[in-house]
């Protein structure tokens, strides 16, 4: 009995941030029918190695990407290019609640798939489009990808190392960042429409575009920079507003402080055998900490190369201040906390009787996330969903001619 149990979203998306969207309101409950094109599919089904392993072994082709977004969604291959395509789409639409698309600004209009021409089958429609650029502006009929628009966004001005370090420069996030977040964000505005078309009756159009989510998730650093005037620069593993808050190497490996305040600053330094740090005027507020980066930074930096960063971290964690090694992704989900969170999980495949996959953050004590459908198989579901509006002959037919697969 998911959150979301009864409502109907049909996604039109390939990709990420809107896969990403549907893979959510999946989880939450509802019924997601991934609309894909037939023989083809969605691009991420070939955005590998790695792929998925049958039971017996072989490479089945369905890439590791492609699974990370399509969980709990019946796959349904119609060519939305074909008149008989389109109509399948629009007697689907009669009982939908939310449509997910990320064609390029008005593109689906000459199919007569857009929100006007579905809005007036059903003015219930949430009909959500996730673009680059969003649907007006100089830009808006140009396709955005993420990693373009973590660039022209800010992003990577404020990640990577400081440019007069080894390796200084821009980096752009080591996920897709921006589709992640706009998946995120295009989840709450489907959820609000919902929520108001409970009061109205009505649907609406939701316009989200990748960069201006990734405007607003500049966060402190837009805020710093509209305040100050000052362009923020990359700090690596520092903290623009916070000291000390970044890495530091033991004598074996590194591992991260995060020091939200003075008085966990104070026990910080009585916990590592620095008591004085805390009681020296240049450091006793993190403003002036920031003042004094450089010189608190470096008398941390020499004290912690003599222990190890387990007896560090064993040290600093027994006075509650933040303080944590750096996990690879084995390491990581081998984290006890991980695995009592139950952030891994095994679901059933077509292919394969267990198919580990990453799950659900969202922990929901009445209505849980339930894990239903492994990733899809392209077109596994197209017959089950299809047949509801049009009959067996008719389907027969549209396969034949390539309308569906």
């Amino acid at each position: 009995m998911g959150a979301l149990k009864g409502i109907r979203v049909l996604d039109l998306s390939r990709v990420l941030a809107g896969p990403w969207c549907g893979q959510i309101l999946g989880d939450l409950g509802a019924e997601v029918i991934k609309v894909e094109r037939p023989k083809i599919g969605d691009d991420t089904r070939s955005w590998g190695p790695p792929w998925m392993q049958s039971d017996d072994g072989d490479e089945t082709r369905e890439a590791a990407y492609y699974q990370s977004a399509n969980r709990n969604k019946l796959s349904v291959a119609i060519d939305i290019s074909t008149v008989e395509g389109q109509e399948l789409i629009k007697k689907l639409i009669l009982d939908t609640d939310v449509l997910i698309e990320n064609y390029k600004a008005g593109s689906l209009k000459k199919y007569g798939l857009d929100y006007e021409s579905l809005a007036s089958l059903n003015p219930k429609l949430i009909y959500c489009s996730i673009t680059g650029f969003g649907q007006d502006g100089p830009r808006a009929e140009e396709p955005g990808y993420d990693f373009i628009i973590q660039g022209m966004g800010g992003l990577m001005s404020v990640t990577g190392e400081r440019d007069d370090f080894p390796g200084g420069g821009p980096q752009k996030v080591g996920v897709a960042f921006s589709d992640l977040t706009t998946g995120l964000y295009s989840t709450i505005a489907i959820q609000a429409a919902l929520l108001n078309r409970n009061t109205t009756g009505l649907g609406q159009h939701i316009d989200m575009a990748l960069l201006d989510v990734q405007i607003a998730t500049l966060a402190n650093q837009g805020m710093n920079y509209l305040t100050s005037g000052n362009v923020p620069k990359r700090y690596g593993n520092a903290h623009a507003n916070i000291v000390p808050y970044q890495l530091f190497k033991a004598c074996d490996r590194e591992f991260i402080i995060a020091c939200g305040n003075d008085s966990q600053f104070f026990q910080l330094c009585k916990s590592i055998g620095l008591p004085e740090l805390a009681d020296d005027v240049r450091f006793k507020r993190n403003a002036d900490r920031i003042k004094y980066r450089n010189e608190v930074i470096d008398i941390l930096s020499a004290h912690f190369l003599t222990k190890t960063a387990d007896e560090w971290v064993h040290l600093i964690q027994a006075v509650k201040v933040p303080v944590g090694l750096i996990n690879n992704l084995e390491q990581a989900f081998q984290e006890p906390q991980v695995l009592a969170r139950k952030m891994l999980i095994d679901m059933q495949h077509t292919q394969r009787e267990e198919l580990r996959m990453v799950g659900s953050p969202i922990k929901l004590s009445r209505t849980p996330v339930e894990y239903r459908y492994a990733p899809p198989l392209l077109g596994e579901h197209t017959s089950d969903v299809l047949k509801h509006v049009v009959s067996q002959e008719k389907l027969a037919e549209l396969k034949a001619n390539g309308v569906i697969g």
